[in-house]
This record gives C-alpha cells, structure tokens and sequence, in this order.
C-alpha cells in the first residue's frame, strides 16, 4: 500500500461529518508546532466545536525532526500512525512508528516522537481538547 498517498488523501481529501456540518481537511491551514521546529499541525476539530471535550489534528513531522519530551497534564493523547516512519519513547519505551501503529498516553505519561528519514505523518487525538 502507498503510504504516503493515504496520508495525501486524508490532507487534501479528507473530510469531517457531522450531523449538522462537514469540514474538508485541504480547507484548514497547517500551523506551525509553538515548540517544535520541522513540526506542523492541521486542526481538524477543537474545543471550540466539542465542548471541550476532545480534539482531532492531523500532525506533519519532518524528515529527522522531532516533538520533544513532554507531558500532557490534563489530556489522554492517542497517535495514529498514517506515513513515514520513526520512533515513539512513551513512558521510558522506545516504541516503533509505522504506518498502522496506533499509540497512547494516558494522561501525565512523558514522550516523544523522532521522525525516520521519510518524515513521519500522524492522526493525533486529545481527550479532553487540547486547544
């Protein structure tokens, strides 16, 4: 399977469905990371349409690149790996990513993701929103 093309499907393609509403993913920008160089973020679904209650983000990290050791206080964070390759340490293990790895961390669990020379694109899920 063409990794990669799932991945430019779900950016360029994608789509939200609610009851009353659909968002397409190519409509909503990328961001970048506040913290982490070669890092970016497409919000598909924040707090502000969930109460609060959870958030969905597509994640783009580059080639080499990583999101640094860190700890959600308040949220259960999952990841879904879509592309590319890399390295997860949750909790002190080193994890492989790959497409079709799914991950998680429970809340006030550290970690980390190194992205392989391919780059690495994840589905991330925050349960309460992260923003």
């Amino acid at each position: 399977m063409d990794y990669k093309n799932l991945f430019e499907k779900f950016d360029g393609g994608g789509k939200l469905l609610l009851p009353d509403a659909m968002t397409c993913f190519k409509a909503v920008s990328w961001s970048k990371h506040p913290a982490f160089e070669g890092v970016e973020l497409k919000h598909i679904i924040t707090s502000e349409k969930t109460g609060g209650q959870f958030s969905f983000h597509l994640v783009r990290i580059a080639p080499n690149k990583k999101i640094g050791n860190h700890i959600h206080e308040k949220q259960l964070e999952t990841h879904e790996v879509i592309s590319g390759t890399g390295v997860c340490v949750n909790n002190g293990t080193e994890l492989s990513y790959e497409p079709g790895v799914i991950s998680i961390f429970p809340i006030g669990v550290p970690h980390e993701v190194i992205a392989g020379r391919d780059g690495l694109y994840l589905f991330a899920k925050f349960m309460p929103a992260l923003c």
